[in-house]
């Protein structure tokens, strides 16, 4: 287990730990932070079987990463993670129903997906991202996996213009090698939006970038989440060890 001290948003400083969820009651809590941050706080619309849970046919088949405040053993940090082995007998990645991604198929056997990655209000700071990123750095080599890849998520709150500039700036220093570009099922129609606005590119995204990951294509648009999603894709060959220092050394 990695721990590391942290000062919430709002209070005192806090020992917080991260570590892969092997209990359902411990799944449950993820599931339930998921909810609370993506329907109650981002009014996403969720398909889901139980009230207060944000649960889909992926979670089954998915290791999920929490970051857990020790006082009071609250979940407060998450990331879903889909290992090759298991997407390969469910037959697809979640981000295959946003992207074809024909052109990943030879990086498959080595390929792990992130997704519903999100953090309690309270929490959001660089000491819980730090460990939800070692966490996935232990990940990745316990599980001897090369490559990163997920959907990085752009606020559609503004009708679309904001994620639009955003791509224009990604699209001039952030894209991957032509044999590794995806493409969208549902669109962003960027010729219809305003993508010349001064923006600032969301931390995490920018948190990906910094640590070398390419983005493989256009937007898409996610209607349930109201969000312009990106596909990243990180080599951890490509890694930038200055900067991937800062979080894979947290304390054991």
């Amino acid at each position: 287990m990695l721990q590391l001290d942290s000062q919430p948003a709002r209070g005192r400083h806090r020992k917080l730990s991260v570590s892969l969820a092997t209990t359902k009651e411990t799944i449950r809590a993820a599931q339930a932070l998921r909810y609370k941050v993506f329907a109650e706080e981002l009014g996403a619309r969720l398909s889901t079987r139980e009230p207060g849970l944000d649960i889909d046919l992926y979670d089954a088949w998915c290791d999920h990463l929490v970051v857990r405040d020790d006082a009071s053993n609250e979940v407060v940090g998450t990331y879903r993670i889909l290992p090759p082995s298991q997407a390969l007998r469910l037959g697809s990645y979640y981000s295959e129903s946003e992207f074809d991604l024909t052109r990943l198929q030879h990086l498959r056997a080595g390929m792990v997906e992130l997704g519903r990655s999100c953090v309690h209000a309270d929490y959001r700071n660089g000491a819980t991202i730090a460990l939800l990123w070692a966490g996935l750095a232990e990940y990745m080599q316990r599980n001897r996996c090369d490559y990163l890849v997920g959907c990085a998520s752009i606020s559609m709150a503004d009708g679309g213009h904001m994620a639009a500039s955003i791509y224009r700036e990604l699209q001039q220093k952030s894209m991957s090698p032509v044999e590794w570009r995806v493409f969208p099922r549902c669109p962003l129609p960027l010729d219809a939006l305003d993508g010349k606005q001064i923006v600032d590119i969301p931390p995490l995204l920018k948190g990906y970038l910094r640590l070398g990951a390419y983005v493989c294509g256009d937007p898409a648009w996610d209607p349930d989440f109201n969000t312009a999603d990106v596909l990243v894709l990180l080599p951890l060959s490509r890694m930038n060890q200055r900067y991937a220092r800062h979080f894979m050394h947290a304390e054991a």
